[in-house]
């Protein structure tokens, strides 16, 4: 295998490692904090609803805003590292 080629196998694994890790935060937070263990969080109350509406309703949302805003820092890092970065013209 090439240089070339198994840089850009090494860039795609490690861009296939941060999806994944990603991906599991959003099924732990949107399935397991809205879904798995809304009785468990509900005990917690947050300015006047239970912590498991709130995940459900406005938590989950928020978590995934971030976790684009984690792609894109994690991405940049992944670019800048195997030199495919993008250059301002």
């Amino acid at each position: 295998m090439s240089d070339g080629k198994a840089a850009a196998a090494a860039y795609w694994k490690e861009n296939l490692r941060v999806l994944l890790m990603l991906l599991c935060v959003w099924f732990a937070v949107s399935f397991g904090c809205g879904i798995l263990f809304v009785d468990t969080l509900d005990k917690i109350v947050i300015g006047g609803f239970p912590l498991g509406f709130w995940f459900a309703q406005q938590g989950s949302i928020y978590t995934f805003v971030a976790l684009i805003f984690v792609y894109v820092w994690q991405m940049n890092r992944l670019d800048h590292k195997y030199n495919v970065d993008e250059k301002e013209v």
